[in-house]
């Protein structure tokens, strides 16, 4: 699945791409923020892109990304429940 990152104004929910974004590979990109996202909204009027992510790092500082998702996001969700249940 494909993501990019984007700036978001919570108040007025502007979504704008950052300056020189580069789409990337969401799985890598929650790899890199230890797994730390959550979905906020769908988005509806940025082509390509079903969804708004926040990702959190080490320091709690908040980074924002659209993501293209498709049944491969639905499997990975599942995967991580059935783990942390203990159900591998």
């Amino acid at each position: 699945m494909k993501s990019i990152q984007v700036e978001f104004e919570k108040a007025s929910k502007k979504i704008t791409f950052k300056k020189n974004a580069k789409v990337e590979d969401w799985f890598t990109v929650c790899k890199k923020f230890n797994d730390d996202v959550s979905r906020i909204c769908d988005v509806t009027d940025k082509k390509d892109y079903t969804g708004l992510f926040e990702c959190c790092d080490d320091k709690n500082k908040k980074f924002f990304y659209l993501v293209k998702e498709d049944k491969k996001l639905y499997r990975m969700k599942h995967r991580y429940f059935f783990d942390n249940l203990g159900l591998k």
